[in-house]
């Protein structure tokens, strides 16, 4: 599984990257929701190993996860993403879902749970 995980907290980023490589899988990390729409849209346009998921903080400076989720819809409509946050909020919530997130699960995540979350998402996309 090819993972792109994108949240502003770099501590959080190299902790996912770490524990999930020991899990087998490989996984990208973007600071910001621009650099991750670069990366998928680099990816797309190279013809390369393509994400299989992407998992996102909704809180970010700048572009937020919400505005980050609906401009990676246009771009790669069939890609999951599944929305973190630490601060539980149904409205959020709902309008990740909304836009077409796979799923939505709160900070701090077991990363078995996560895991599973995530490998559900990639087979809901086959």
């Amino acid at each position: 599984m090819r993972a792109l995980f994108v949240d502003d907290e770099l501590e959080f980023l190299e902790l996912m990257q770490k524990r999930l490589a020991r899990r087998g899988m490989e996984v990208v990390t973007a600071p910001d929701g621009q650099t991750a729409l670069d990366m998928v849209e680099e990816n797309l346009a190279s013809g390369g190993e393509p994400f299989n998921i992407v998992v996102m903080d909704v809180r970010m400076p700048g572009m937020d996860g919400l505005e980050t989720l609906r401009h990676m819809k246009q771009k790669s409509p069939g890609l999951p993403v599944i929305l973190l946050t630490g601060h539980a909020c149904m409205g959020v919530a709902v309008e990740g879902l909304d836009l077409g997130a796979y799923d939505y699960m709160l900070k701090p995540v077991a990363i078995s749970e996560l895991i599973i979350k995530m490998e559900e998402a990639v087979r809901s996309a086959v």
